[in-house]
């Protein structure tokens, strides 16, 4: 049954490694699960959040996934809408890590709002004054934009696809998938965008509260950006990944290379904005509040000046300008560091302006608050990550997800045209007719010879 259910062409590992894989996977996703059930039905007593830090660790975790979930917007938009025929090749991919991180973004505010069972009174009692009520419209609204996006690579399973309805219902999805990737553009970009005004509209947080393009502060713009950049290189992470765990080649370089080379090109014109900002922020808006530089990055043990070298210089400018050229492109140690370091960036910048935000005192007579999370915290952090492992391991292994992957690993050595003759055969030949030559028995004539 399991060796039926496995995409044609291609080989897997042995079911009983795969089930000790999954198993071990699971024990993670149970640690998360009963962490999640203690805060459920005890409460948000079991965190560490308090009246200083009601955004804490999870909130952190929901804005990162989404940012590195943006790789399925925006390569999405860059096959059907920009016409990048080639990123076909990843797209599947690119949907099905989108769908994990969003999935996981509505799980982990499941968990952060403590009672379950009231999550729709964000929708039935929507305060319309609210970014967070956009945010949970347009983020639960492109969830099910990635569900009929990730569909039809279920209908493509082997068994599955040989009824006719599920086979024409996948083609047809196919013919008009360009205009659910042109809706999930659209939606992502008013909720990553929503997601930066948050902090950007925080007047009594100077950190985070910026300048403002008509009612839009900085932020929302370069929320969405850092997304559009940084998520292809989280799509392009987690396919080496892949590759190294399955000890093959799954997308050739070509197809890795150009979303890499649009991913430099977005993020050095994201890490350019980014880096205006924060000279403008520091020179005109701080100082504007009555606040120094200074003051956010002195006088605490975690946020010191070290966090924004290592935000904008490390994580941002280092990455750019490895991809936007063709050897660091080429090469894979440089393309392993700058897609690394492009993710740590991006989750570096939620974690910023989520918990530093926070964190710098607003009050002459307040001191840094620094904020430790509980471990129920990090397991429900965690949780998502064993759901994520284990969905991949599972589409992978039965859903065609990288349609090179047949042509890049074939069960069987090429055959030989039929004109062709072989080696050995060649090599007979040779003989054969030399061996006539030395007796006379050759029909060559000696001007011929």
């Amino acid at each position: 049954m399991d060796t039926a259910l496995i995409p044609k062409g291609v080989k897997r590992c042995p079911l009983p490694q795969f089930l000790a894989g999954l198993g071990a996977a699971h024990v993670v996703l149970l640690w998360g699960v009963f962490a999640m059930l203690l805060c459920w039905l005890k409460g948000l007593n079991q965190t560490n959040m308090n009246n200083a830090y009601g955004f804490a660790m999870w909130i952190w975790a929901d804005r990162a996934v989404i940012a590195l979930g943006g790789g399925a917007f925006f390569t999405g938009f860059l096959r059907y809408i920009v016409g990048k025929d080639k990123l076909k090749y990843i797209i599947n991919y690119a949907v099905l890590i989108g769908f994990i991180c969003y999935s996981s973004a509505l799980l982990i505010l499941a968990i952060d709002i403590g009672q379950p069972l009231r999550g729709w009174f964000i929708f039935w009692h929507a305060n319309v004054h609210s970014m967070l009520t956009e945010v949970a419209f347009c983020l639960t609204a492109y969830f099910f934009v990635l569900c009929v996006e990730y569909l039809p690579l279920v209908l493509e399973n082997r068994q599955i696809d040989k009824v006719p309805f599920f086979h024409n219902l996948t083609h047809n999805m196919h013919e008009i998938m360009a205009v659910f990737a042109a809706t999930g553009a659209f939606l992502s970009f008013f909720h990553q965008g929503s997601l930066g005004g948050v902090a950007g509209v925080l007047f009594g947080r100077p950190f985070g509260f910026r300048e403002h393009i008509l009612i839009w502060p900085f932020t929302f713009f370069l929320f969405t950006w850092s997304a559009a950049a940084c998520g292809p290189c989280f799509t392009i992470l987690i396919t080496k990944i892949t590759e190294a765990i399955a000890r093959k080649k799954l997308v050739k370089d070509d197809v890795i290379e150009l979303l890499a080379k649009i991913s430099g090109w977005m993020m050095l014109t994201y890490i350019i904005a980014k880096t205006i900002d924060t000279i403008y922020w520091a020179v005109v808006t701080a100082p504007s509040k009555g606040l120094a530089l200074s003051h956010f990055y002195t006088n605490n043990a975690l946020y010191g000046y070290w966090i924004l070298i290592l935000e904008v210089v490390i994580c941002g400018w280092v990455p750019a300008l490895i991809l936007i050229t063709d050897k660091g492109r080429k090469n894979q140690f440089t393309l392993w560091l700058a897609v690394i370091l492009a993710v740590i960036g991006v989750s570096l910048n939620r974690w910023v302006m989520v918990l530093q935000v926070l964190a710098v005192p607003v009050m002459p007579f307040i001191k840094w608050v620094l904020y430790f999370p509980s471990w129920q915290e990090v397991a429900t952090t965690i949780l998502p990550v064993a759901y994520g492992v284990i969905l991949i391991m599972i589409s992978y292994r039965y859903l065609p997800i990288f349609p090179q992957e047949a042509e890049l690993n074939p069960l069987e050595p090429p055959a030989l045209p039929e004109d062709e003759p072989e080696a050995g055969e060649e090599a007979a030949q040779e003989a054969e007719v030399q061996e006539d030559q030395k007796t006379g028995e050759g029909d060559l004539q000696p001007a011929e010879a």
